[in-house]
């Protein structure tokens, strides 16, 4: 292993031995006496508040409801929904007794459910409604219940702890650090989804890191979660409003985002990158359709915070000039940015994918900040992070507290923390292959680590493509770069064992709108030489193909946290691909 490494000691004192539980974080949030709300859900008459108490009482309902139904430590029990309460408060009540959560993305073919749920040997699912009931009907199940069921399950749980009070407290004394939480399936972007053994203890020390993190999260904090949970990412936003006290806003449906971002205000906004992607977009098409006074107007408000930014990456106050320039330019310019955002943003956070450095840059201009993190879900969830008051656009921040980054000979990052996961369930040789003996888990991904600590992650392992002439090409790289662009809404980069690079390129309708296809061609082409000016002779994109619809998850394009499947596009897409490589 190589001498370059980033480590972060561990800020707070955890829970010794068997505390580490997901119930005792659960409790312990119960117990905080909180007056704020736990929870915020829409409904007809609008948004309406969850107390932690109401909170509290409904988990113990439906823990000691699966009690009533038999299931009891160590079974697995599905969860095939959207991002909402019912979701969040079933999860902790499968904590509560050691059962073990198995989640399915609301979004899952039938095909696709019915492998998580086999694969998890799970013993019933709880399912939004009854189109989600219909993917796993021919299953035969023990136990499927559905939202419309929860209150009748609750009332089973209410009888069931009057005739047994004190069955619900020895299911939870039985629950140790290393029982088994969750299984988290991966995306599948290289082969089918692997179930990541998550147990107590991981997601505990997860949520109980951020202590260590100056400014990331506090407990009046009202954080807008439309991510979904079946993922780490979202699962650990969870899981860390227990620990932290902040409010959720639950958001169900991704596309209803930009309706509930007024409506809640949020402070926070965890976010996979292509809705800071979008954001960007459409305000470099605003801008471009701005000219005279506002114009003048805009470009200096832009130079105003363009220098602030650059101060506040180094660490440096603004000067009292400076500072009232930019206190004017919020007043004239930054705050209508900031009203698309809900108007009370403190922190975006951006994972799951890389965010590219320009739209972080813009956003920092208008006095946004977004911060990138990086991990994965078998060191369950993020090992780094940029601070709110230590950030540098372009890197994923340095190691979380508690975490050692090292990069090994092949420029491999490698992590070794309490959160690094038990295995793959069912999978002893894949285990292995990414788990070494020293406990360092293989993440994967290829990086650097500078001298203070930041980690710059420059590509996937094996997304790397190495062509014909035996150069290596960083495909991520290319492809964020192409996306910075306004017109182009995905770009897929080619060119694995081919004598050159290729790139499959998908357009934004709505700036593409009124465009002929010659006109498109010249704009991408366009694109394309501006990247390839900053790229040695190897790197660059020699061909492309705009086609003719985006990627989509209804294909089995894009991963439900809008990652593309580079070998599902390269099998939709093999005629143009050969075309691009033909004489």
């Amino acid at each position: 292993m190589s001498e370059t490494a980033a480590t972060a000691p561990a800020k707070l004192e955890a829970r010794p031995g068997e505390g580490r539980t997901i119930g005792h974080l659960w409790r312990d949030a119960i117990a905080a006496g909180r007056t704020n709300p736990a929870y915020l859900v829409e409904g007809p008459d609008g948004w309406r508040e969850v107390s932690w108490d109401e909170a509290g009482r409904a988990v113990d309902e439906i823990a000691n409801g699966l009690l009533s139904l038999g299931v009891r430590k160590g079974d697995t029990f599905g969860i095939l929904a959207q991002t909402n309460l019912e979701w969040a408060l079933f999860d902790y009540a499968l904590g509560l007794i050691g059962g073990v959560g198995a989640a399915t993305y609301a979004n899952s073919s039938p095909n696709d459910c019915r492998y998580v749920l086999e694969h998890s040997d799970a013993v019933g699912v709880l399912v939004e409604d009854e189109q989600q009931r219909a993917k796993v009907a021919d299953l035969a199940l023990p136990h499927v219940v559905s939202f419309a069921e929860l209150e009748e399950l609750r009332e089973r749980g209410r009888a069931f702890a009057a005739e047994n009070p004190g069955a619900l407290a020895e299911a939870e004394a039985a629950v140790g650090e290393d029982d088994l939480f969750t299984f988290i399936y991966t995306s599948g972007t290289t082969g089918p989804p692997k179930a990541c053994m998550i147990r107590h203890r991981n997601y505990y020390e997860m949520a109980a890191c951020v202590d260590g993190v100056e400014a990331f999260a506090f407990a009046d904090d009202t954080m807008l979660l439309y991510l979904p949970l079946a993922h780490n990412f979202g699962r650990l936003m969870h899981l860390l409003g227990a620990h932290v006290g902040y409010t959720i806003a639950f958001c169900p449906d991704p596309l209803r985002v930009a309706e509930a971002l007024p409506a809640v205000r949020p402070t926070l906004l965890p976010s996979v990158p292509r809705l800071y992607e979008k954001v960007h977009t459409a305000l470099l098409s605003q801008f471009g359709q701005v000219h005279g006074p506002r114009r003048r107007l805009l470009e200096w408000a832009l130079r105003v915070g363009r220098r602030a930014s650059e101060l506040r990456q180094q660490g440096r106050p603004l000067p009292s000039s400076l500072a009232w320039r930019h206190r004017l330019a919020d007043r004239l310019v930054y705050s209508k940015v900031k009203k698309r955002l809900g108007g009370r943003l403190r922190l975006g956070v951006s994972g799951g994918a890389p965010l590219a450095k320009e739209i972080a840059e813009l956003f920092h201009a208008l006095d946004i900040l977004i911060i990138e993190g990086w991990g994965l879900t078998e060191c369950t969830t993020a090992a780094s992070v940029n601070r709110p008051d230590r950030f540098r656009f372009g890197t994923v921040g340095p190691a979380l507290p508690g975490f050692e980054v090292r990069t090994d000979e092949d420029g491999e990052l490698l992590i070794r923390s309490e959160t690094v996961f038990a295995g793959y369930y069912k999978d002893e040789a894949a285990t292995r292959e990414v788990l070494g003996e020293d406990g360092w888990l293989r993440s994967g991904d290829v990086g650097s680590i500078d001298e203070d600590g930041f980690i710059t992650i420059t590509d996937r392992k094996k997304d790397i493509l190495v062509t014909a002439g035996g150069k290596n090409v960083a495909p991520q790289n290319l492809e964020n770069a192409l996306k910075t662009a306004p017109l182009i809404s995905q770009a897929l980069v080619l060119g694995d064992r081919r004598p050159y690079v290729t790139a499959l390129i998908t357009l934004d309708p709505a700036v593409a709108e009124g465009l002929s296809a010659e006109e498109r061609e010249q704009r991408v082409q366009a694109i394309v030489n501006g990247v390839n000016a900053e790229l040695s002779r190897f790197e660059q994109i020699k061909r492309f193909r705009i086609l003719p619809r985006d990627f989509t998850a209804d294909e089995g394009e894009v991963t439900p946290t809008l990652k593309l499947k580079r070998r599902v596009c390269a099998e939709h897409f093999a005629g143009e691909i050969e075309e691009l490589y033909s004489s």
